[in-house]
Parts: C-alpha cells; structure tokens; sequence
C-alpha cells in the first residue's frame, strides 16, 4: 500500500488499521507514517476551515508492521476559533503514539511577519540521492526520495551541525496535492542529524517531535520537491536536540519541526 492508500484507509476505517512491511524502520514501522495515520484520524473530527497549527508527538513504542493498529481521537476542548484535540495509536492495547494538536481558523491581525528566506542548495539534480537498498536502508525509505544538499549521510564521520536536502514521495502512480500529512512524512524521512557524526552504524530514533505548520498551506503536489534542513542546537549523552524546517520548492515556508533523538552510538 502506498502512501496514499494508507491515508484513505485510516480515513474509512481507523479502528483496525495495518501498516505493510514495507513501511518498516528496523522493528517498528516509519514514525512519520504512524503521525501522518493519526493526524489524518484527528482531522476528520475538527470543524472546516480550522487548519492544524501544531502538534506534540511522543513515540511512546514502536508500532509493530502487519498488526492492526486502533487510532483514537478524543477533542479535548473546542472554542470560537481553535480546537484542541488528543489522538493515540493503539496496538494490542498499549498505546505506540500520542498526538497532541492544536488547530485554528485565521484572525484579523494588525501583526504581518515574513519567514526568513530559504536556505542556498544546490539544485535538485546536482544532489546525491540515498538509494534504496535492500536490508541496509530503512524498508520505507523506497517510498521516499532524499537528495543530500547539507551536511553529509549518516554513519560518514561527517561532524557538520547541518543536514538536509530535497526530499519527495517517490514513483508516485498519480499526482495528488500534497496536505500537512504529507508533510509529516517528509520531514520525518530524514534520519537523525546527528548520525552522520558517526563512523559505524548505530541505532537512532526519535523520542518526542513538535511540529509547526505554517497556514494558509503552499499549494504543493506529491511530485514535488521540498527543500529540509535540520540543524544540531546540542547533542550529549546518547541524546540530541534538532531544530528542522521545510520548504517549498518555491523556497516558502511550510514547517517548523523540533526534535528530541536517541542515538545508542
């Protein structure tokens, strides 16, 4: 199942949701997948024309590919302009994700400040691509294509703060406008940035992420090509503290992401 099956299935069913094989990430399935599944649930409770603003992701487990998965949505408060809303995935009873978000219409406001300009990167086509390789890269990573434009791959002793590219759903049958689910699976593509400081392989991953969402959304389409930076703000003890943003190709704002690691390396 792509990825847009899999948003259509949460969408039908979220009750008994599997997420393949396919979508793995060493014994557990892809974290930006899993957010993207009960983003997509929590959105189908929250009133029109109420856009995420951000959420609170804590990967309490890993969820486990080919077993259903429950996701739960609880709205926790609902006032005259934003919603906030609780949502879980829950596999054989233990909960593997919890997402907390806010989602909020526009207001008149006399405050209007522009986002910083877009990183320099070097073109798309100029880019290193990671491929997909069996048993060596993460099984999802077939799903999705990065090309490196900052900072160098993981395990390559590379001792840069920053890390990042292009980055898109690969070999898509269709083109569909892309949403802030979308967005999840872009951003969390990347593996940790503090990776690539290593020489060896070593096991990574998120443990809490927040995500911001700038609204009203670009106009995108899965084809195209989004531009991530991730940059290293400290890094001790087997943890390490990234802030991230994503870009459009136009070179607007789309997200801003923070995230806590665990690096056992």
């Amino acid at each position: 199942m792509g990825f847009s099956e899999l948003l259509q299935a949460v969408r039908d069913n979220p009750q008994a949701v599997s997420i393949p094989s396919q979508w793995g990430q060493g014994r557990a399935s892809f974290g930006g997948l899993v957010a993207a599944l009960v983003y997509e649930a929590m959105r189908a409770q929250v009133p029109a024309g109420r856009p995420a603003r951000s959420l609170a992701i804590t990967f309490v487990g890993p969820a486990a590919p080919d077993v259903p998965i429950s996701f739960e949505v609880e709205v926790l408060r609902e006032g005259k302009a934003v919603s906030q809303v609780l949502g879980r995935a829950v596999q054989d009873g233990h909960v593997v994700t919890i997402v907390q978000g806010s989602f909020g219409a526009g207001r008149e406001s006399r405050i209007a400040v522009k986002a910083e300009a877009a990183p320099a990167a070097k073109a798309v086509d100029e880019c290193q691509e990671m491929p997909y390789i069996p048993n060596v890269t993460p099984e999802f990573t077939r799903f999705l294509a990065m090309r490196w434009a900052f900072g160098g791959m993981p395990f390559t002793g590379n001792p840069s703060r920053e890390m990042g590219g292009w980055v898109r759903l690969r070999d898509q049958d269709r083109v569909e406008p892309a949403n802030e689910a979308h967005l999840l699976a872009l951003v969390d593509a990347w593996p940790p940035a503090v990776l690539p400081h290593l020489n060896a392989p070593a096991p990574g991953s998120s443990l809490t992420w927040t995500i911001e969402f700038v609204q009203p959304m670009s106009e995108l389409s899965t084809l195209d090509w989004c531009l991530y930076r991730a940059q290293i703000e400290h890094a001790r003890d087997g943890y390490g503290h990234v802030a991230a943003a994503l870009w459009s190709p136009a070179g607007e704002l789309l997200a801003i992401s923070r995230q806590t690691v665990a690096v056992f390396g």
